[in-house]
């Protein structure tokens, strides 16, 4: 992990609404079109791009690859329980809006340690019916659950989402152990939906670029660290993976082939759906 931090470490210490810093979800927020971010987020992001231009496309990549999941989820498994954590600031769709599609009474519950992501994603997702958004923090699981706990029908199937959160999270707090916590938690026929940046290792250019990525983000934001492909696998220890398994998240499309060849940039992340057993092995 390159050198000290200036910022602390990621989702572990959320700027708020501290104008003279760039914030994860504000950064995000602006990436995709969004209007809850300061000038800040705005210069941090034009300075990602001129290293990787196509990296505009990335935030919208992601959220199309998590509409799908959730569309998957509910309209074609039935879930109908939905937690989203590192939720971020709320966008122009959201993961309800999707559900609420399919089933009108799925619930979903938003949870994010940062109090700016807390406050608008309280007024504007909470006045939806069995929509909830919780403050917590998303590295200390055995905090968390309890709060969870109260918003979800007990032994009910569900999912869990860490959508571009777990590379915000450092190897010291060990993202591996942290989802283990979160999938012992969850019933047989639960799922777990999570996506990451790659470094792929076996390509010497997209190497460099996630490596100069890298620095960038965790000098600029305090985190963002691309995993190796056998790292970001064992978040799915015990897991049934869903077709077509730990790809590419334009390759993640369960009714057909991705429509278009993507850049570098867009392959610089991987994502995946995992099942939890009807019997579990230890």
């Amino acid at each position: 992990m390159p050198g000290e931090l200036p910022h602390g470490t990621g989702v572990h210490a959320p700027v708020g609404p501290d104008p003279t810093r760039p914030s994860i979800a504000r950064v995000h927020d602006y990436s995709l079109g969004g209007k809850d971010n300061y000038e800040v987020d705005r210069r941090f992001f034009h300075d990602i791009l001129q290293l990787a231009p196509n990296m505009r496309k990335v935030p919208s990549m992601t959220r199309l690859w998590l509409d799908r999941v959730v569309r998957h989820l509910v309209g074609e498994v039935g879930i109908d329980q939905i937690v989203d954590l590192g939720a971020g600031l709320p966008a122009a769709t959201n993961i309800h809006e999707i559900a609420h599609q399919y089933n009108r009474g799925a619930r979903v519950v938003y949870v994010d340690n940062d109090p700016l992501c807390c406050t608008h994603g309280r007024a504007l997702l909470e006045r939806h019916a069995g929509v909830r958004y919780v403050q917590g923090d998303l590295t200390e699981p055995r905090t968390l659950l309890p709060e969870i706990a109260g918003h979800i029908v007990p032994g009910r199937p569900l999912t869990v989402i860490l959508s571009g959160v777990l590379h915000h999270v450092p190897d010291e707090f060990d993202p591996a152990a942290i989802v283990r916590a979160y999938t012992e938690f969850l019933p047989p026929g639960s799922y777990l939906a999570i996506s990451h940046y790659l470094d792929p290792a076996d390509n010497p250019a997209a190497h460099r670029l996630a490596r100069e990525l890298e620095h960038r983000f965790v000098h600029g934001l305090g985190s963002g660290w691309f995993r190796t492909r056998e790292q970001i696998a064992t978040y799915f220890g015990g897991l049934e993976l869903v077709d077509p398994g730990l790809v590419e998240l334009g390759d993640w499309w369960p009714y057909g082939p991705a429509p278009r060849p993507r850049s570098v940039e867009e392959r610089l992340m991987l994502g995946a759906l995992g099942r939890v057993p009807t019997l579990r092995t230890r």
